[in-house]
């Protein structure tokens, strides 16, 4: 319980201080007065104002709330597979999620129609529980993890050719579109964006809390979770569709990025000690967040006024953890 106290208040305070970072830092930067005078709407006009509420406000947001999401996606993926590596990037999750949002965009465009964000969660939804689908069916036939990894990589792979054969065949300004939103970013996100983000994943990520106790039994082992009275089934089935839920949202308004959902999951269970659902859960959404909201912050600021994919970011900085996540437990086997 005490670990538990310490990491939550480490990240809680680490989240704040990434939210002053990232209103403050980008190619144009506002100090500190600046900052609280138009936070506090003192000031109500003006560039800095402009900036702050209309520009950084939603992609800050947008960040910690689909980085919360992303990272107790992963979560219930590992629970599911009970493997640490297992992941909606790795699994081609994302994948699916990013052929059928980047299918129904160009079908949308070509018809001189905006695609809805509704729309758009939708689509990433189904994309999302196709590529799990498959993946489903591959264990039936995969004993071995490592290879159930290396079948989901080879389903991310078809997706994403599938994704660039569309895009060959769409027109310029489509291809635009596609481009910027398919390198993975939280750019161009506004409060109506942010409103659907922040009730959609607020409310799956509660429903994931109240199911902590048949999570926890099922960490324990089929067998125990049914002596338990879980209903097996019914929890598979949750976990499914919750996980895809988050990662179709995450894909539908940031497009993919990468590595969040593994890496954060394992780090936050190193930090507390322990692996109770109800205390990873929470756990996971804010480190994932703040992870996230870092990262975000390293794409848009380090090359100012040059912005670069935040799924570069992650790869680089969260790599390094998922390969000494894997030798420390190879180690641990031997």
């Amino acid at each position: 319980m005490k670990r538990f106290i310490v990491t939550m208040t480490g990240l809680i305070i680490a989240l704040l201080l990434l939210v002053i970072w990232n209103v403050t830092s980008g190619s144009v930067s506002v100090d500190g007065m600046q900052m609280w005078q138009v936070l506090l709407r003192q000031t109500r006009e003006g560039t800095f104002y402009h900036i702050v509420w209309d520009i950084r406000m939603p992609r800050l947001l947008a960040a910690l709330f689909l980085g919360g999401a992303l990272a107790v996606s992963g979560f219930l993926l590992q629970t599911f597979f009970q493997n640490p590596i297992a992941g909606p990037y790795v699994l081609g999750i994302s994948s699916g999620a990013k052929m059928l949002v980047a299918v129904a965009m160009i079908l949308c465009l070509e018809r001189g129609m905006q695609i809805s964000s509704l729309g758009m969660v939708a689509a990433a939804f189904i994309g999302s529980l196709l590529a799990m689908g498959f993946v489903l069916l591959l264990s039936m036939r995969v004993q071995k993890m490592s290879l159930l990894v290396v079948c989901g990589i080879m389903i991310g792979y078809i997706c994403s050719a599938i994704t660039d054969f569309m895009v060959t065949f769409a027109s310029d300004s489509n291809i635009v579109n596609l481009h910027n939103w398919s390198m993975g970013s939280f750019s161009g996100t506004d409060w109506k964006d942010v409103g659907m983000i922040v009730v959609l994943v607020t409310l799956t990520v509660l429903a994931t809390f109240f199911m902590a106790k048949p999570i926890g039994a099922y960490q324990m082992g089929e067998a125990y979770a049914r002596n338990m009275g879980v209903n097996i089934r019914l929890l598979r089935i949750l976990l499914i569709l919750l996980s895809s839920l988050l990662s179709g949202c995450v894909t539908a308004f940031a497009g993919p990025i990468s590595f969040v959902g593994i890496a954060v999951p394992h780090l936050v269970k190193q930090a507390m000690k322990t692996a109770r659902p109800l205390y990873l859960i929470p756990g996971c959404f804010l480190g994932g967040a703040a992870v996230t909201l870092f990262c975000d912050g390293i794409a848009r600021s380090l090359f100012a006024p040059t912005e670069i994919s935040i799924s570069s970011v992650t790869a680089v900085l969260l790599v390094p953890v998922v390969i000494v996540m894997m030798v420390k437990r190879e180690d641990a086997r031997a």
